[in-house]
């Protein structure tokens, strides 16, 4: 969705198109994701959903332009995260055993989302094995889109950290063994393959 798209989207969302919310959710929604799966792990996905409540519960005092709508939803989505690091912190789970009933519920076309998804998961793992502010300022900067100015009122740092960050984590990136096994072996794969609906 391009910024005049968007403009659209989310003036008439300000004013409750049920409509364009969801074109809304659906544009924005991806990045979101990919976003909180480096942030926050397995969490993302109830994460996400916290984000898209407290959006719809506060769009209608939004306003701005398309660059603030961005720099608006991932504030609120980091914000949803450090508040679920607190809430993991607080009241640590643990996991349960599989029954033969959880196993059999498994639709069989489940290994081939899997597949699908390798390569993105691949990627996502590697950009949240980044010391943390690296990770986010790349994610924020490549995979959202934002641009400095952007994703450093996002993560409340000055611009020339964020650069910082960013350049940091993608030279890091850039020599890490995988990613150079990766890069020899054939074209680039991860975030930039096409991407299943929902990552």
């Amino acid at each position: 969705m391009d910024d005049e798209e968007l403009a659209g989207a989310v003036s008439a969302a300000v004013r409750g198109d049920p409509g364009a919310f969801a074109a809304l959710w659906q544009a924005m929604q991806p990045a979101v994701l990919r976003y909180l799966r480096v942030i926050v792990g397995e969490a993302a996905e109830d994460v996400a959903s916290e984000t898209w409540l407290q959006v719809a519960r506060d769009l209608r005092g939004f306003t701005g332009a398309p660059p603030a709508f961005r720099v608006w939803l991932f504030t609120i989505a980091r914000n949803r995260a450090i508040d679920e690091h607190r809430r993991a912190r607080r009241r640590p789970e643990e996991p349960s055993e599989l029954s033969d009933r959880n196993v059999a519920a498994v639709q069989p076309d489940v290994a081939q989302d899997v597949i699908r998804k390798a390569d993105t998961d691949w990627a996502l793992g590697m950009i949240a094995s980044l010391p943390k502010d690296q990770a986010e300022a790349v994610m924020l900067r490549v995979v959202a889109g934002l641009d400095v100015a952007q994703t450093a009122q996002v993560l409340g740092k000055r611009p020339g950290a964020v650069r910082i960050a960013a350049m940091r984590g993608l030279r890091r990136l850039a020599g890490h063994a995988e990613v150079q096994a990766r890069r020899a072996a054939g074209p680039p794969l991860g975030l930039n393959s096409p991407r299943p609906e929902g990552v």
